[in-house]
């Protein structure tokens, strides 16, 4: 039903509802039955199974599993049932999964609490009565009551609206608050926002009172209908998620190949054939770094933790990540790059631009304080102001320069006043002065106010207004509008006794000055789009407002440059999707949107291969913030539904929070790949030493349960080290990383397969040492080439995480400047020697203690990774 096509008469009439007195409690109760609780609907957050279950889809999970339940089955048909590998492979799977499920459930947590910040009420009529209630229970047909400072609760046609002005930017994105009519009806096409006879839910009432009868309550309002479009989680797979389930696939299609190389090759040289098909096992699990994925978690936790702590709560893990490959930031204007507070810039007397300690500012701001509803509150802490945000800007701005709104009022009482009417675009108020004097004060829209004046006043002198001042005033007001400000207009004059009517109290009034106020940038914004700029992300405005204020503001920001361009909805509108996705790249303003445009504007970027972080506070952005491929929601302004659709929000509503998130993510990104880096070159170095030894005819120098635990704790602690690394310090000069660019990218691959030739040469070395040579004599020769190898390729391999920390030269980033990755090797050398020295341990893992001649070649060996990557730092670094 087209309501604002609709009378308040006939609207009643249509939802059976009496305007005097509202609804019976009675009627009231049937329809809540009938049209539910007036709340919008989200998606049934899934249970702890489902989440637990749903961490196991990855496809090196599932090797690891099928790995380990062969390894138990192989163990019971040789004889003896093994349990130590499956529980280790089991253990850190379902560490894995209790880590995801944890983080999942710590951000829905932290999204409730912010949900529940606001539990809104509503006034609303009843049996004749008029009382407050909680507004799930408004139904279809109530009559409510609106003031200033009140929610709209539901989607309702106004039956009355005194000087109703109604804020409904997180609906429709428009920055200023919306003049309201009851007495007028509109077409059945007319577009929302230019309905003024209907107010909406989630609205905000700034000025003014009205009354309206409820026409949609929960998912029937206009909110509720953009909730619908979100209701489907189609959210974009992260760009880590895609790189690591590609790594993933190919590492498991790797160990299935390595496992069956290995397998053939052991068979065709007469090997028993279980002893190879446990050779295989063993080496599947060489391959695979089991820890990578509670790794990533961890890294991910870690970074969420220090993002928490700078205003961004993270819902998502991935989403951390996510951020660091963006190449493109939506922003809104309003609150994310601005203050979201109208502040006085400019006040112009006809002279021109007055400083605001001049006489001619001082009595200007004065007559503009005196005519003005706002009231001001000062504590030791702030100075606030309560009111319409014009308003306040005027007493703060007068308040300033010593000029105090109560004392203001106190001793210039009010007599009568003429509230701002739209229709006329001003406001008077007639004030008996100290002097005693009568005072008519008329301030409003320049246009309207300069033609009924008659005379200037201007340092202390009052001449007649000449065309030519009028012209100068007109000047001043077009160079301000240039400059997106807002221009009000102030005059008074003086009688001895108190007009009658509007007519002859805004007639044959004194011009005496603009006031020009603007929604300033954020201090901190410019400074993070010039970052952004530098990092190559392009930072865009998508806002609701006027093309002009959109401009100038993203102007000063340094968003729009040189050749960019500022386009509207409209023109939008008449653009197909393949002409927008072929110039989308020349905008960086898109001014008066709409929700469908805004998801239009993020799929072309998309299409354009970019990764597109959106910003929104609004139920009309959170159509965007689910496409994007981040959507960071306010968490000060910002709607439930905005926030749900959301997969970060920032608590703030600060702009250069994203910035910070994006460094974040990148230095996250550049650590989780320092950490593939470090296992898949000591995995390799496993996976060598195991075929090379077989290719000479050797048996296998590292058991099942030797590697399991050289990946599971000598790799995974100083993996987890590497993820608190701090970024390097031009992390932000780089361009940000090509979606399409895989984990291996830049050489990575050789790096890799170098270094693991080396470990693995390293460790074969230590097994023909303490197998075939006589390094201090053991009665039993394979187990001490075993160890050997075992505790070479584990010290190696921390001595090589070291090497893992930078492209520079330890010496250069200094050895201490982790000291949780030094931690981390002092606490895997002493429980590597624990296993080899303490009887139980060496039982399980079945190794020898080491005399000191052994330890001596087993030591030096595991030091010589430092010294061969540092030689190669050096070469690169001197190129």
């Amino acid at each position: 039903m087209n309501y604002h096509n609709l009378s308040s008469q006939d609207t009643a009439k249509v939802l059976h509802t009496s305007i005097d007195s509202g609804l019976t409690n009675k009627e009231a109760g049937k329809r809540i039955h009938e049209y539910g609780e007036n709340v919008l609907e989200s998606k049934k957050n899934k249970s702890i199974v489902y989440k637990f279950f749903a961490q196991f889809k990855d496809f090196m999970i599932a090797i690891l599993i099928i790995a380990a339940i062969v390894s138990f089955v192989i163990s019971l048909l040789e004889g003896h049932a093994d349990f130590v590998d499956p529980i280790i492979i089991f253990t850190i799977i379902i560490l894995n999964a209790v880590l995801g499920v944890l983080q999942e459930t710590k951000a829905e947590k932290s999204l409730e609490a912010l949900k529940n910040m606001s539990a809104p009420t509503a006034t609303v009529l009843r049996d004749g009565n008029q009382s407050v209630i909680a507004s799930k229970d408004l139904v279809p047909g109530d009559i409510i009551h609106l003031e200033t400072g009140h929610f709209v609760p539901a989607d309702a046609r106004l039956l009355t609206s005194i000087n109703l002005r109604v804020d409904e930017s997180a609906l429709t994105g428009e920055s200023h608050a919306i003049d309201k009519n009851a007495e007028k009806t509109y077409a059945e096409e007319t577009p929302l926002a230019d309905r003024k006879n209907i107010v909406y839910a989630t609205s905000i009432v700034t000025y003014g009172r009205g009354s309206a009868i409820v026409t949609g309550t929960g998912m029937h309002t206009e909110v509720g209908h953009i909730a619908k479009l979100i209701m489907v989680d189609d959210t974009p797979d992260t760009p880590l998620q895609k790189r690591l389930a590609s790594t993933g696939k190919v590492l498991g299609i790797v160990a299935l190949l390595i496992c069956l190389a290995i397998f053939l090759l052991g068979t065709i040289q007469g090997r028993p054939p279980f002893d190879m098909f446990m050779t295989s096992v063993s080496l599947a699990v060489a391959a695979i770094p089991e820890g990578l994925p509670a790794i990533v978690t961890i890294m991910l936790s870690l970074g969420v933790s220090r993002m928490a702590k700078k205003n961004a709560v993270i819902r998502k893990l991935p989403a951390v990540e996510t951020l660091g490959s963006a190449t493109v930031i939506c922003s809104d204007k309003t609150g994310t790059l601005t203050q979201n507070k109208m502040t006085v810039t400019d006040v112009y007397s006809v002279s021109g631009r007055e400083a605001f300690e001049s006489k001619e500012a001082h009595h200007i701001l004065t007559l503009g304080s005196l005519c003005n509803d706002s009231t001001l509150k000062v504590t030791k802490k702030e100075i606030t102001a309560t009111g319409e945000p014009t308003e306040n800007a005027i007493i703060l701005a007068a308040c300033k320069v010593g000029i105090n709104k109560a004392k203001l009022d106190l001793n210039n009482k009010r007599l009568s006043e003429i509230p701002f009417d739209s229709s006329r675009k001003l406001m008077t108020t007639v004030n008996k002065m100290e002097s005693d004097n009568i005072y008519c004060i008329t301030k409003g829209a320049p246009d309207v106010l300069l033609s009924k004046c008659t005379h200037y006043y201007d340092k202390g002198k009052i001449s007649p207004l000449t065309n030519n001042k009028r012209a100068i005033i007109n000047k001043y007001n077009s160079d301000m509008a240039k400059r997106a400000l807002r221009v009000l207009a102030v005059a008074y004059k003086e009688t001895s006794t108190v007009p009658k009517g509007t007519a002859l109290t805004e007639s044959a009034l004194v011009f005496t000055g603009l006031i020009g106020m603007i929604d300033p940038p954020r201090e901190e914004a410019k400074e993070a789009v010039s970052i952004c700029k530098h990092a190559g992300i392009k930072p865009v405005m998508i806002t609701g407002d006027h093309i002009t204020t959109a401009c100038a503001i993203a102007k000063e920001l340094g968003i729009m440059e040189g050749h960019d361009k500022a386009i509207t909805g409209a023109e939008i509108s008449a653009m197909s999707d393949e002409s927008l996705g072929n110039n989308i790249d020349d905008y960086s303003v898109f001014a008066r949107v709409t929700p469908e445009h805004k998801v239009r504007i993020v799929k072309a970027f998309q299409k354009n291969d970019n990764v597109v972080a959106m910003t929104g506070d609004g139920v009309n952005d959170a159509p965007a913030l689910k496409t994007a491929d981040i959507g960071c929601a306010m968490g000060l302004s910002g709607t439930d539904v905005a926030k749900n659709a959301a997969d970060m929000i920032l608590t703030d509503d600060n702009f250069a929070t994203i910035v910070s998130a994006v460094q974040e993510g990148r230095g996250i990104y550049q650590n989780i790949r320092k950490a593939i880096h470090f296992l898949l070159s000591s995995n390799i170095g496993e996976i060598l030493t195991i075929f090379a030894a077989i290719l000479l005819g050797l048996p296998s120098p590292l058991l099942a349960v030797q590697l399991l635990w050289v990946n599971l704790v000598t790799d995974s602690l100083p993996a987890i080290s590497l993820g608190v690394e701090p970024a390097s310090k031009d992390i932000m000069n780089n361009k940000p990383i090509s979606p399409k660019t895989g984990m291996f990218a830049n050489g990575l691959v050789f790096k890799i397969l170098f270094e693991g030739l080396l470990i693995g040469s390293l460790a074969l070395t230590a097994f023909i040492l303490g197998y075939r040579y006589d390094l201090g004599g053991s009665p039993d020769s394979l187990t001490l080439g075993r160890t050997m190898a075992f505790a070479v390729l584990s010290l190696s391999q921390l001595f090589h995480s070291f090497n893992m920390r930078s492209d520079k030269s330890i010496l250069k980033i200094g050895i201490f400047s982790n000291m949780k990755h030094v931690l981390s090797f002092i606490v895997c050398s002493i429980l590597l020697s624990a296993v080899i020295m303490l009887e139980p341990l060496a039982n399980i893992f079945k190794v020898v203690p080491l005399n000191p001649k052994q330890w001596i070649a087993v030591i030096i060996l595991s030091f010589v990774p430092i010294l061969v990557v540092e030689a190669q730092k050096r070469v690169n670094n001197n190129h």
